[in-house]
């Protein structure tokens, strides 16, 4: 496998994108005024990539792997905090491969109940990610299937890639882009998309600040893995692949609480009736919470990259 440097560029992404496209939504953009979120002077840019099919940016990745490599007959198996087992379920599905998916057992009830309604196997097993990614690691040994890696891997890296692609001729203004960060796949992504050009701040709770970690060593190590997004954003480390991309292209990071992520979900849910999972709302609660503060002037992007939850009852009656 090429470095990611030399085989995960823009060029590399745009040729992806092309061969995606026709699986993948072209998710919109929205510009609101920071001032129905209390921020008067700025104006901020949400991509709503929790409308990707399956329910986040991990289709991406997951459809990029599916068409770039050779799938052989026993099909494909990924270990899943849950939206990337999610994703490649669903890029199975449409392709007509088999899938078999490990999970940890914090994954969420809505993302265990997609990836079933998906057709794919799936097993339940383990206490974090670490967990789930040994199972499927043991499933590939006995079976040859296809592994589609959650985050280190250069086709999953250049798949969601294409989401920087696509956010760049939606809103070529922007000076900085805030998305949050588990494993790493979607900053390492944007961050080879822009090469420099816009600022990349990654985002990460408190309880799970694996990239910050990796920073600070300047190397992947591992770190804490909890909290409230937990089945998104706490795989223990930053990917060995993702690593020299956010080194040289986006160094900076920022930590949020479970608190902050909790109610910036649910300002989203009364501001714009959006409704995102806790690892999908992590980097607007940067903002919201002063844990990131834009510049006078500075022209914010924001990306809202999942939306897996059950926190919306519509069997209540209104």
């Amino acid at each position: 496998m090429d470095a990611p440097l030399d085989a995960v560029t823009p060029e590399a992404i745009a040729e992806c994108e092309q061969r995606i496209r026709p699986f993948i939504r072209r998710t919109p953009v929205i510009e609101v005024d920071g001032a129905e979120f209390g921020l008067r002077g700025h104006t901020l840019t949400l991509k709503l990539e929790l409308l990707q099919h399956s329910g986040s940016f991990k289709a991406r990745g997951a459809f990029a792997n599916l068409l770039t490599r050779d799938v052989p007959k026993a099909g494909v198996v990924a270990a899943s905090g849950g939206n990337h087992g999610v994703a490649v379920a669903y890029a199975a599905m449409k392709l007509g491969k088999p899938a078999k998916i490990f999970v940890p057992g914090i994954c969420s009830p809505a993302k265990v109940e997609h990836i079933k309604g998906y057709g794919a196997d799936l097993t339940i097993g383990g206490d974090r990610y670490a967990d789930a990614l040994a199972a499927s690691e043991t499933w590939l040994q006995q079976t040859g299937a296809l592994p589609v890696h959650a985050f280190d891997q250069n086709e999953t890296i250049t798949g969601q890639g294409t989401l920087g692609l696509e956010l760049a001729g939606q809103a070529p203004e922007i000076d900085t882009v805030l998305v949050s960060v588990g494993g790493g796949g979607l900053i390492s992504g944007l961050a080879a998309w822009y090469s420099g050009r816009v600022k990349i701040v990654g985002v990460e709770p408190f309880a799970a600040p694996t990239l910050t970690r990796a920073f600070e060593a300047g190397h992947p190590v591992d770190a804490e893995a909890g909290g409230l997004a937990a089945d998104s954003l706490a795989p223990r480390r930053v990917g060995e692949r993702v690593f020299p991309i956010v080194w040289k292209y986006a160094r900076q990071t920022v930590l949020v609480t479970d608190a902050a992520i909790a109610e910036t979900q649910a300002t989203l849910w009364r501001a714009l009736r959006v409704v995102a999972e806790p690892g999908g709302a992590a980097a607007l609660a940067a903002v919201l919470s002063g844990a990131y503060r834009p510049a006078a002037g500075e022209r914010v992007g924001v990306i809202i990259c999942g939306g897996n939850t059950d926190v919306v009852d519509f069997n209540r009656s209104c």
